[in-house]
């Protein structure tokens, strides 16, 4: 679709009218010049002259090209552009952390695979992670991992395979033997500080207890529960154990109720299959959708067209004029 940006230049099109007829004849007031081929000028030229008329030889080419050069400077003055129809596009309308604990304890191999063999609570976690990952399409997905402190993988991002090739890469104690659950909190905050969308949520997983944080556990969940971050905590292992494999239910439950999440607890490879599940109907994926028009400027075309009327003016004037000049010879 036709439209012009500037479209109040167009009333300037019927100006060269009435200056035509606001303006004043043109006289000239010098003296006169007598010539005796005078009677061959008039037969020339067509006009009749007046007494004290100063006439202009013009030719109907280069009236047309007068009105023509003025209709294109309006035109391009006006800036035309060429409107493309609607493009939509879907982008992302939250921000989701995964948060993954890298303690000792994640080294266990109570939890199977699909086909039954025992393997780590780690390596279930990055299986049934990546299917959850595969199904947030609609997400912008960031990766954080603890242990003696928390650590950022991947920043937000739609680049999910990415994100799945670097929880690939997390390794049992690599952040440490510890549990700083406190401290991912803490970090969570700080990553979603950089974030502007306004739906923020956290998936915090650990098998075991805070081991000491710098920011108590309390104190990281009402700092996020203010900043609008909700954290969902998942609760891996066996709630019986103690001693430094104590699976610490109370203070997840305290993080996730603070924070206006869900806690729950995976005793085994189809339980956490299931937490997974049921975050995936908690938080579906959620888009906003943007529209534009794409616009081509077109005020080049009618400048090109002013360019070319005029030579051909020009050319087409001084063919005439030689071949009279020829004639007269």
């Amino acid at each position: 679709m036709l439209q012009f940006d500037l479209s109040w230049a167009l009333f300037l099109l019927p100006l060269p009218i009435l200056v035509y007829w606001l303006s004043p004849e043109f006289r000239d007031s010098g003296e006169a010049l007598r010539a005796p081929f005078f009677n061959r000028l008039v037969r020339l030229t067509g006009s009749r002259p007046t007494t004290g008329a100063m006439v202009e030889l013009k030719r109907w080419p280069q009236k047309i090209n007068a009105i023509a050069t003025w209709a294109l400077v309006v035109f391009a003055l006006a800036r035309p552009v060429w409107v493309d129809d609607p493009i939509v596009q879907e982008i992302s309308a939250r921000d989701m952390l995964l948060i993954v604990d890298l303690s000792g304890s994640m080294q266990e191999t109570d939890f199977t695979d699909n086909s039954g063999e025992y393997i780590s609570r780690l390596a279930a976690v990055k299986d049934v992670l990546a299917n959850f990952i595969n199904k947030r399409g609609g997400d912008r997905i960031g990766l954080a991992v603890f242990g003696n402190a928390a650590f950022p993988q991947a920043p937000f991002t739609d680049d999910h395979k990415t994100v799945l090739a670097l929880l690939e890469e997390t390794q049992v104690n690599m952040a440490g033997p510890k549990t700083m659950i406190g401290d991912a909190i803490g970090l969570a905050i700080r990553l979603f500080e950089s974030s502007s969308i306004s739906n923020k949520v956290a998936i915090l997983l650990t098998d075991g207890n805070d081991s000491g944080s710098k920011m108590p556990i309390t104190q990281a969940a009402s700092i996020a529960a203010d900043k609008d971050i909700t954290i969902h905590t998942i609760a891996m292992g066996d709630p019986a154990n103690s001693g430094e494999n104590e699976l610490d239910t109370d203070a997840l439950k305290e993080i996730s109720s603070t924070t206006g999440g869900n806690y729950f607890l995976a005793l085994d490879r189809a339980s956490l299959d299931g937490v997974y599940a049921e975050l995936d109907k908690l938080e579906p994926q959620k888009l906003d959708t943007i529209s534009y028009r794409p616009k081509i400027q077109l005020f080049h075309y009618p400048l090109a067209g002013l360019l070319i009327i005029n030579l051909l003016l020009i050319i087409g004037m001084s063919a005439i004029r030689l071949q009279r000049e020829h004639s007269n010879d």
